[in-house]
């Protein structure tokens, strides 16, 4: 991976996600068949998917499923064109190595790769740490609207 850094106004331009529910800060680099992201959004009290006092691990799966749709939107953008609306279907393989993620002091990292890319759907692993320990790994599927 080496494409250039992507910041969170280039982002919210390439996903549907937008405000405080689009969760990725930056794209650290990313390539045809991978992405790198960080995020720092979640210790803030007012994060759109916090419940009470707490950001459950669990969330973890939307960080993992929005890291796919950054990577379809940059992939779309570097073809000249928009990517297409997705709605996730699946989720497998998930491992959660934390409880809550809102006591973390630094930055959120996530590693994911396309295993399978197609006109109608996707399928990405995701990894996801802070501080070098894993938080939360898994697959996704995402079905691409037509």
């Amino acid at each position: 991976m080496s494409a250039p850094r992507v910041d969170r106004a280039a982002i919210l331009s390439l996903v549907p996600h937008q405000g405080a529910m689009c969760l990725w800060d930056e794209v650290v680099e990313w390539s045809a068949d991978a992405i790198r992201l960080r995020a720092r959004n979640h210790r803030d009290p007012t994060h759109p998917l916090r419940r009470g006092d707490r950001l459950h691990a669990l969330h973890l799966c939307e960080y993992g499923a929005q890291a796919m749709a950054v990577h379809g939107g940059l992939l779309a953008r570097e073809r000249g064109g928009a990517a297409a609306p997705g709605m996730l279907v699946a989720l497998r393989g998930v491992e959660l190595h934390a409880t809550r993620i809102d006591d973390l002091p630094g930055v959120l990292e996530c590693e994911a790769r396309a295993l399978v890319q197609g006109e109608t759907g996707q399928q990405y692993a995701f990894r996801i740490s802070h501080a070098g320990i894993l938080l939360a790994e898994g697959r996704a599927a995402v079905v691409l609207a037509s």
